[in-house]
């Protein structure tokens, strides 16, 4: 077993420096340059005694369950206090006060792009002595009047889809229709995925964000959800949620009149965490249907790939990386007009249906009719008459190939400072 050696350390440093700087870079260039949302949320409130007079300079501190991230803010002059930019999780919320019991909400459960309100009264006591309060996140938001709904975790990683495109899960939320069935092709040289329409907007005015940036691929050109070949949107494992709202959206949105689709990735946590899967459909217990005269087509589709997380240095440092591929034959059945056989031996129907022998018909021409295959299904009329034989067959389409990947850096250098940064490849 090699040692590690200083010098080495010191390379592999350098490759980790350079790598961050190389996504930080791509990541500059491939933004948008309207106004930004991350898909953080914010914990936002009062503090009150218990007569509900406001406390000012209480000590409210957010603790995330998962990476032991802390932020800690003192409430203002009239007992308000807010805690911006915080990814989504689980958070213990932590509110003391000298005189008065540490009130402690243990598992607040926190959505992408949420704007919780956690008002608290502070009972008189000792600092020492705490009230601790486990529970839900109130469901309702009473802080904006945006519309909007959440489509988390567990839906995303339970519900059965088929081609594990996650953007089946948009049309959970009311005033959201699927309108994929209503276009066809390929607009402006780009992909075509699936189209959504929200609160009744045109589907092209939709707006994907992904971790805040917006997903330029299909939905910047007008052709709907971003998606590949396929018309899927892979990297189930990849996404830990989505909120989809309507055109009421606040100030940090806009750039599209219509909703606004905010993804956000998995990142690493200070425990390992990581899956790997092979999906497979194909035609073997596939049944004939009535135009499938050659048999059934050929069918394969095979999905693959996983996903890893964890802490490189824990409280401080994490990655996650998630791998899917798609690989897809499909054959679909065709019906083609072929030379039947008394036509390739030089007899013709008359105008009465009788076979006769063409006219000066040169027997040199009879090796040509090979180049047709030979018919295997019932003979073709036109007005009673006989104009050729069928010909069933399986015509495979072209193989699909795609390959979805994303790679997330998080670093926590202080309670003020963090640096994400992320690189999808579709």
């Amino acid at each position: 077993m090699s040692r590690i050696t200083p010098r080495l350390t010191q390379r592999i440093r350098a490759m980790l420096a350079g790598a961050l700087c190389l996504g930080m870079v791509l990541g500059f260039f491939n933004r948008d340059l309207s106004a930004q949302t991350t898909g953080s949320s914010i914990i936002q409130g009062s503090v009150t005694d218990s007569s509900g007079a406001v406390i000012p300079g209480a000590a409210i501190t957010v603790t995330n369950l998962e990476t032991n991230l802390q932020r800690s803010v003192p409430s203002n002059n009239a007992g308000l206090y807010s805690l911006p930019n915080l990814p989504p999780g689980r958070y213990r919320v932590q509110v003391s006060m000298a005189g008065f019991q540490t009130n402690v909400r243990e598992s607040i459960a926190l959505a992408v792009g949420q704007q919780l309100v956690l008002n608290t009264a502070l009972q008189v006591g000792e600092i020492t002595q705490e009230v601790t309060v486990t529970g839900e996140a109130p469901l309702v938001n009473t802080s904006t009047a945006q519309v909007s709904g959440l489509v988390g975790e567990r839906e995303v990683k339970d519900l059965p889809l088929n081609g594990r495109s996650f953007d089946n899960l948009i049309t959970l939320n009311p005033g959201t229709v699927n309108t994929s069935a209503l276009k066809s092709g390929v607009l402006f040289s780009q992909p075509i995925g699936q189209s959504f329409s929200v609160g009744g907007r045109r589907p092209g005015e939709t707006r994907f964000l992904w971790n805040g940036v917006e997903y330029a691929s299909g939905a910047t050109a007008g052709s709907g959800t971003p998606g590949g070949l396929s018309g899927q949107l892979l990297g189930i494992d990849a996404v830990r949620e989505f909120n989809v709202m309507s055109n009421t959206d606040s100030a940090e949105y806009g750039h599209r009149a219509g909703g606004q689709v905010n993804v956000v990735t998995h990142s690493g946590t200070n425990s390992f965490h990581g899956s790997v899967f092979e999906f497979l459909r194909n035609s073997a217990l596939d049944a004939r249907n009535f135009f499938d005269r050659a048999g059934v087509p050929p069918f394969k589709r095979n999905q693959f790939g996983g996903s890893a997380g964890g802490p490189i240095q824990k409280d401080k440092t994490f990655i996650f990386g998630n791998y899917e591929g798609f690989r897809q034959r499909l054959g679909l059945s065709g019906v083609a007009v072929v030379p039947d056989q008394l036509a390739r031996q030089g007899l013709l129907p008359n105008a009465q249906g009788v076979y006769q022998p063409v006219a000066g018909y040169n027997p040199a021409i009879a090796p040509y009719f090979d180049l047709w295959p030979a018919p295997n299904g019932p003979p073709l009329l036109v007005n009673g008459q006989p104009t050729g034989t069928a010909l069933s067959f399986n015509n495979p389409s072209n193989p699909i190939r795609e390959d979805f990947g994303v790679v997330r850096f998080d670093r926590t250098f202080s309670d003020r400072d963090t640096l994400s940064v992320s690189y999808t490849k579709e």
